[in-house]
Parts: C-alpha cells; structure tokens; sequence
C-alpha cells in the first residue's frame, strides 16, 4: 500500500512537473469556477447567481489585469497575465459577488488594492502579503466603518459550501502535490477544524443549547472555507517561510485564528483572510535577512552539459549542507520567470568564503532570460544572494546513510560530504549515482576524496573508478536493482535527489529504507 501510494505520488508529481505552477493553479481555479458556474445555473448553489459570478469575475479581471499591467510597465518587469488571473478568481470566490454599481466598485477597488499590495508591500520583490487575502481584508474592514458601509462587497468565502467541498479537494490537492505543500496543508486543516469545534462547543455551552459533535465537525469541514483557504492561498509559495517546521508554525498559527475569529474592537474579527495575513506576518518575521553579495570568480564546465560556477561571498553566508540558495541576476528585459532562481550548493559551509552552485545548460536553443544573463555574467560580476533555503538535511544521528541522485542533482549530496570530510566526521554513506553515460558524472574527484562507497548506474562504463567505486554493469536503477546493490537498505535513512519518475521507480524498494527524503525537481 505504501509503496504503490509513493510511486502514484510521484508519477502524478512528474506529470504536474511539466506544467507551470501559475498555470496549475489558474487552470484548477478556472475549472473551479466554471463548475460553480454550472451548479449555480442547476440551482444546486442559489446565491450567487450565473451573472452575478460572471460580471463579478470581468470586473477584478479587468481592473487587476490593468493594474498590473502599468505597474509592471513602470517598474520594467515583464506582464504576467497568469498570476493577475489568479488573483481575480481568488477573490471571486471569497468577495460576495453582484450585480448592483456598488458591489461591483467594491470589487473593483478590493482588487485593485490587491494589485497594488504586490508591488507596495513588498521586500527584494517578493510580496510579502497574499494578493487576494489583503485586498478582501481592506474592503470587508472599510465596510464596517459608517463612511464606507455604501460599499456593495466583504467576505462571504462563498467557496464554503458542501456542492464545491470534492471539487475544491480534488483540484486543491493537485496544486499541493505539485507544491508539495500537502503536509502542511494537513496541519492547517487538523488545527482549524479542532479549534472551529472546539469553539462550538464553547458557544453551545455558553447559550445552554445542546451540543451535536457530528453536526460540528460536518460544519467544520463541508461549510467553511478552510479547505480552499489551506489549498489555494496558505499554501503560495512565495508567502512561506524557508524551513519546514517555520511552515508548519505559520499553518498551526494561521489554522488557530481561522478556526476561532477574534473580535477587534468591536467591529470586525480576525477570521480567514485576516488570519492567513497574520501568519505572512510570522512567515516573513521567519524568512527576513539580509542580502549577501557574491563576486564571481570562475566558471567552468564540469561535464559537457553543466556547468560550475565560483563565487565569494562579501558577508556571511549562512546555510547546512543540503541547503539551496536563490540567487539574483538583475537583467534587461526578464522573462515571465523574472530575476531569480535557486540553485543547489555545491560548496560545503566550511568552504566560507568561497561558494559554488552547478547547474545545467538546459535549453540551448530558447534559453531563458536567466540563463542567457547568468551565462554573460564575467569573473568580478557582484550577484545577490537573497535566501537560503530547505530540509534537505542529513540526520544528526550516526545511523548510515543511502544517497540516490541523478544527473545534476548529485549538488546538495557533494557539499554535505564535503561537509562530513572537512569536519573530520566518519559516516556510514553509500551514494548511487545516476547518468546518462560516464561524461556526465560531476564532482568525480571530490567525491573519491571523501571516501564515501559509490555504485555508479551509466550505459557505458567510466574509465579509472577509484577503488571503492562500482558500476552497475550498465544496469538501469530499478527497485531490483537497488535493492542488489545496497542489501543493507533497511538500516539506512534514504535522500533521494533527482526527477519524480526515478523516485516512482524506486517506490518498492524505498518502503524498505528507514526513512525517506526527497529532493524532486519537477520543473517550473
């Protein structure tokens, strides 16, 4: 069961790799939309109406699409349609829609605020707060103020409804396999529903009314916007925090103020879209630091497709072997995939001050803007470090380790070796290493100086393997042939770094392993 449900996972994560998370997420919003659309003109959802979510929809379209469109154009970053279609259907399901003038200029002006928070409340040109979430937070929070009560629009989280609860699960985990947010989604939601029953069951005490569990929790779950506010806005990428026990602190946070809203001041309560801006609060408490500038030294080709690049860094540095850093490269004209990117590291943290990334050509036909930038970039060019990120750590105890990497996705594997030889620590590590022929094995000589037991899987057999390396016989690495090679698989934790197809390939024989770590590359 567990190996079936690990190669399912990752084949549908392999097949979501090939499309853009923007485009995921507006493509499941867009279905959502169109089955509320359809339940509604059935009657199974009576408000809002057919042409109350159309017209609705056109006008934050519309005016977020435009108010996109010049701020991009004054700060010379590229259109992108998608995240501006994005936030229009988000708020379309968390505004009340309408037909009158001024529900449809409430809209208007919530999505206008939430265009504008992108690039106002913003740090290193993230956003800092969820688009969506702040633009229905100022227009529910004005309308209860006297001078704006004319305005036609606030939060109903409409989505909240049991006819859209299998849609919004369905389409909402195809977004959290593709982000691989599903656990903290999951914390989200155990907390919220907890503390919304909980909270019930306060409230039936408190008015002497009996107290149904059943009917509490068939609240909790098919009636509020938990759901949809877990899948489709707690879980945006660029609002998390970097490590995973940050990300569960801000879910835990975010689900406890959801599932009990509390009342400020009188006149508004801190309840679904007020509470996930609260924890951006936390996430970018978490997430705030320092820029650290890298001058680069060399460049180099390490296999005939890859390439190393040297920098050093003017600043501290701060990461653990395993960790991945986003690297910034202003240019001219940037594509809809901007100026960052991030990239393993190569270098261990006691090679500080000098610092190394790897990655592939790619494309050489349509590079990126990125790539294109990166690749002009000249020894002495100043770059901007602006996060390092991940749980791609070893474990601290000494039990041994199994290392599987293909192709490129062997970087975080040579720092924290690296790492290990420098410090002087002895660790039981077996790395199996994937390419598509012997040229394509970097790193070859620092991975011989730490020691470490190497079984290379290529079609043709590389010439002078150190001693204590092995090829495959240019075997294909299979759970079969895994499990041949490194007998000893239960007793080892297992760090996987390469695409999802591989791990889904390795799925029977993974269930064997003591523990299991992914590092899948899907694409963007």
């Amino acid at each position: 069961m567990i190996t079936s449900l690990t190669a399912l996972r990752q084949r549908v994560l392999a097949l979501l790799g090939g499309m853009s998370m923007y485009r995921l997420v507006l493509f499941s919003l867009a279905a959502l939309a169109v089955i509320a659309l359809v339940l509604s003109a059935l009657g199974v959802i009576v408000s809002p109406t057919p042409l109350e979510i159309v017209a609705s929809f056109v006008v934050l379209a519309v005016v977020i699409s435009l108010v996109d469109a010049v701020a991009q154009r004054i700060l010379s970053l590229p259109w992108r349609i998608e995240s501006s279609l994005v936030t229009a259907l988000i708020l379309l399901f968390v505004l009340r829609p309408g037909l009158e003038p001024t529900a449809l200029l409430g809209l208007a002006i919530a999505g206008a605020v939430a265009s504008l928070s992108k690039y106002l409340i913003a740090w290193r040109g993230r956003h800092i707060l969820n688009p969506a979430a702040f633009g229905a937070a100022v227009v529910s929070i004005l309308g209860s103020f006297g001078a704006f009560e004319w305005l036609g629009t606030s939060s109903s989280w409409w989505v909240g409804t049991p006819s859209l609860f299998i849609p919004v699960a369905i389409l909402g985990l195809a977004v959290l396999w593709r982000t691989e947010k599903v656990r903290i989604v999951v914390i989200f939601l155990v907390v919220a529903i907890a503390v919304s029953v909980l909270r019930q069951a306060v409230q039936a005490q408190e008015f002497a009314i009996a107290f149904d569990l059943g009917s509490a929790l068939s609240f909790a779950v098919l009636q509020s916007p938990f759901l949809f506010l877990g899948a489709f806005m707690l879980s945006e990428p660029l609002t998390l925090p970097p490590r995973r026990w940050q990300q569960f602190s801000v879910a835990a946070l975010v689900g406890i103020l959801a599932g009990w809203p509390i009342e400020v001041a009188g006149l508004f309560t801190l309840g679904q879209e007020r509470a996930l801006l609260i924890g951006n609060l936390l996430a970018f408490a978490f997430a705030l630091r320092g820029s650290v500038r890298l001058v680069l030294e060399k460049r180099q080709f390490i296999t005939p497709t890859a390439q190393e690049l040297t920098f050093r860094a003017k600043g501290k540095v701060r990461f653990l072997p395993g960790q991945y850093l986003e690297l910034d490269v202003p240019h001219h004209r940037p594509d809809a995939r901007g100026t960052r990117r991030e990239f393993s590291i190569v270098s261990a943290p006691a090679d500080l001050p000098t610092l190394r990334i790897a990655y592939k050509n790619g494309d050489q036909q349509h590079p990126s803007s990125y790539k294109r930038a990166l690749a002009a970039a000249e020894p002495g060019a100043a770059l901007a470090v602006t996060g390092t990120w991940g749980d791609f750590l070893l474990p601290r105890a000494e039990t041994p380790v199994l290392m599987v990497a293909a192709g490129i996705g062997v970087t975080p594997f040579v720092s924290q070796l690296r790492q290990l030889q420098l410090t002087g620590q002895q660790r039981d590590v077996v790395l199996v290493y994937v390419a598509s022929d012997s040229s394509e094995l970097a790193f070859r000589e620092e991975l011989a100086a730490t020691g470490a037991r190497v079984i290379v899987f290529t079609r043709d057999e590389p010439a002078d393997l150190p001693a204590h390396w092995t090829w495959a016989q240019g075997a294909r690495l299979d759970a079969e042939h895994l499990e041949r090679y490194v007998p000893d698989l239960a007793t080892r934790h297992s760090f996987i770094s390469g695409p999802p197809r591989l791990i889904a390939d390795l799925a029977p024989a993974l269930q064997r392993a003591r523990s299991l770590t992914t590092d899948a590359f899907a694409g963007y």
